[in-house]
Formats: C-alpha cells, structure tokens, sequence
C-alpha cells in the first residue's frame, strides 16, 4: 500500500475548485462566528509546508470559504505561507481570492493559536505534533471544527489529553478529521471493501508495514538562536516535538493494519537505534525501528521504519489471510496470482478528498469524527517507540497511563526544554536496556 504523491506536492499542484453552496439553514451555532452570507471562515494554526499544503487544500473545497486567520511561533513562516496562497501565477487557478487575512489576523508566538481560533469556524491544526494536544483542546473548548494533522501527541499524557478533547467533540457535534488520509483514498477503500466486508482473503493472521526511506530535511543550528528555537526549527529531531519518525510517518502504516484489523495492539517488543544518522544535527531520534505489535487474537504486527540513505525504500502495508493475501489496490491468492487489482478511475487526491468530505459534513450536518481513532492510532506509534528505546515488552494500558511527560513545563523563547545538548553540542540517546519504557 504505497503512496508517494505528498502533501507538500499538493501545494506545488493543487487548484481550487470555485463555487458556494448554502447553509443559511443550518443553525446558527453551527458557523457562529460566520457573517450574514454563507462564509466558513477558515484558521490556519501552523503555517510550515504542510500547513500551507493543509490551507490550500482546505481553500480548494466547492463550498464558500475564506481564511481568515492564521498563527504561527514563527514570523517568517505566516509571511511564506500567506505568499504561497496568494500567488496565483497569472492564471486565477489558485486560492488567492479565498485569503482574506489582515495584519492584525496574523498572532506570531505561542499564544496566538487562541486569537486565531476565536476568528474562525474551522481550524486547520498543522503545528509539529507535540503542540497538537492543547491546540485540539482549544479548538474544541471554542467550539469549533477541526482538521488536524497526524500524529495527534507525543506522549502519554499528551494522548489523554486529546481523547478527552475528542468525547467532548462529540457532545458538542464538532467534524473532525484527521490527516490520516489513506482512510480516504479509493485504493484503499476498495481493498477494504474486498478484505473485509466481502472476506476475499480469509482471516487475517499476518501482516507486515513499512516505512524505509532516506529520511527528511535537516536545518542546521544559527547563530544566536535559544535552544528553544533550534529544536522548533529542526522539530522533527526531537521526540518531544515529532515523537520520532516511527510516530511521524510510520504512523501512516501502522494505522492501516489497525483500521484493517478494527482494533489496536494489545502489547509491543522491538528494537531500534541510531547507526547512520549519529551527527549531532539530527537531535535525539533513531534511525530505525523494528517492532511486533500483537493484537488481541495473538496476530502480530511486523513493523519497520528506517531513515538511512542508499538504503532500499519501501512504504507499504500488507495483509496475509488464510486464502490470500491484500496489499493496497492488490489481492493475490494463496499461489501469488493476481486476484483483483484496483483501476484508479476516478481516484481522486486523498490530501483533497479528506478536506472535501470534512466540508461536506460541516454543511449538510452528517457525522465525522476521526479524533478518537487518530489518538488510539498515536498511542500504537508511541507504544512501538516505547519499546524500542527500552528494549522491554509494553502493554497497551502501560502505555497510556504512562506518567512519563516529555512536554515544556512553559512556552517561552527562553525556555529549556527536557533535553538539552551536552558541551559538545550533542544529545543523549535512548539506551535499550536503560532507557525507561513506560
């Protein structure tokens, strides 16, 4: 189940789709900071690549939306992010007349999620993961409806957080979406509907997923800046900012096996560690991982990430039942022959398709709401993590008590986080074997 069209290309592809649609029926609580006409209003919360690729995805729905707000810690992140969405190139394809967002619509800080949240009927939550929990809480305490980015949290407690944000989000009818997005991919729909609803491949006793690639981008330390604004700004090298990349991409993976398996792992054992990525600019995290995730049947789950270069890359799930197997769009017999294959007519962009139907929901009223499932699949990355920096078998109920809280105390330039540099400019490393695992 391979995807390689990010949302980061979208925002190099993408074009809006022009039109409104009415909800002057709806009630009025609905879109309570809306005006007379039919306007959701949009914030934007994280203004970095993906939140620009979020934002345009958002702007390029049928229905009539506006940004109107937007918040990031950092200044020249709005100011790229807002010149990316108004510039049309010439050709009046873009979202440019869907950007309405004046200076003072602009909260630069830590604070500034709450300014621009109070503006909006929709926030679109794209900050590095470990803000994500305390911007879902805010959302919902106000109100309103929610896209937001996977992974949801970092920790434990940062989990708990977010699946007592998402019951209220369900007292108050709030839509919720979660960028997990292979959940609205027709490839993967289809192959559900086969593996599952119609048992093309039996019981599902096995499976395996995978994320190995050469890893991401690096932004190396300046001059001058505090120890809170280099983490920041090289957020995914630090586990209490990413959850490390077994949360931050594999998560994608690991969360196909359970939405297939209509559960989460019951325990987790694994290995991991930093063999290639050992310099100093690449913080704290692993450079791969191996865990079994067994669920409550007694399947298990053999799971891979690995960020080293010149290495063979694979991101793809797989499935194996007692008369075949199913990889995405693919299903093969117990003697490997092609059973059925996925056309891709009419597929659609999954990074669009989830904005669309979010929207979609928002105004006709229908239910959605990914929140839960978007924390539970959070909390199997951060089990597997668990168990790799410890080297121990974790529970799942171990993990989501678990009391060990990697979060700031405070949010303030100046402010030390929980793990620092050495004299020499380096961070400590999880130890299997002494790393605490829960």
């Amino acid at each position: 189940m391979d995807t390689n069209f990010s949302r980061r290309d979208f925002v190099k592809t993408s074009a809006a789709a022009v039109g409104g649609l009415s909800v002057a029926s709806l009630p009025i609580e609905t879109f309570a900071n809306s005006s007379v006409d039919d306007t959701i209003k949009v914030a934007l919360i994280g203004c970095g690549g993906r939140g620009t690729g979020a934002a345009m995805q958002a702007l390029s729905v049928k229905q009539n939306v506006k940004l109107v707000a937007m918040a990031d810690a950092f200044r020249d992140r709005i100011d790229s992010c807002y010149k990316n969405l108004t510039n049309d190139k010439g050709d009046g394809k873009g979202v440019k007349s869907r950007v309405d967002v004046p200076e003072q619509n602009k909260f630069v800080g830590f604070d500034g999620y709450k300014q621009a949240i109070a503006l909006a009927d929709v926030v679109l939550l794209t900050t590095p993961p470990g803000f994500r929990p305390i911007h879902f809480e805010e959302a919902v305490r106000q109100g309103k409806h929610v896209f937001m980015e996977k992974p949801v949290a970092t920790d434990a407690p940062g989990i708990r957080r977010v699946l007592a944000a998402a019951e209220e989000s369900k007292k108050k009818n709030l839509k919720v979406v979660v960028g997990l997005q292979r959940h609205y991919q027709k490839s993967y729909l289809e192959t559900y509907k086969r593996v599952i609803d119609e048992g093309a491949i039996g019981d599902i006793v096995a499976a395996r997923c995978y994320w190995n690639n050469d890893g991401v981008w690096v932004n190396e330390r300046q001059p001058n800046q505090t120890e809170m604004e280099y983490q920041m700004r090289n957020w995914y090298y630090f586990v209490w900012l990413c959850g490390d990349h077994i949360n931050e991409q594999h998560i994608h993976n690991i969360d196909v096996i359970n939405w297939f398996k209509k559960g989460y792992p019951v325990e987790a054992v694994g290995m991991g560690g930093r063999q290639v990525r050992t310099d100093k600019k690449y913080g704290e995290i692993f450079d791969h991982h191996y865990v079994e995730f067994k669920y409550a049947d007694g399947m298990i789950l053999s799971s891979s990430c690995r960020h080293q270069p010149g290495t063979v890359s694979d991101v793809s799930e797989h499935l194996i039942g007692t008369k075949g197997r199913a990889t995405e769009g693919k299903i093969f017999d117990l003697k490997g022959n092609n059973i059925w294959r996925h056309k891709g007519e009419g597929d659609g962009n999954p990074y669009q398709v989830e904005h669309d139907v979010l929207f979609d929901c928002i105004v006709n009223n229908k239910p959605i709401n990914d929140a839960e499932n978007g924390a539970k699949s959070t909390l199997t990355a951060i089990m597997g993590r668990m168990a790799t920096y410890s080297g121990k078998r974790v529970k799942w109920e171990e993990a989501l008590n678990s009391d060990i809280n990697i979060m700031p105390d405070t949010y303030t330039w100046d402010t030390l986080p929980k793990t620092l540099p050495d004299k020499d400019g380096y961070y400590q490393i999880p130890m299997p074997g002494k790393t605490r695992a829960v």
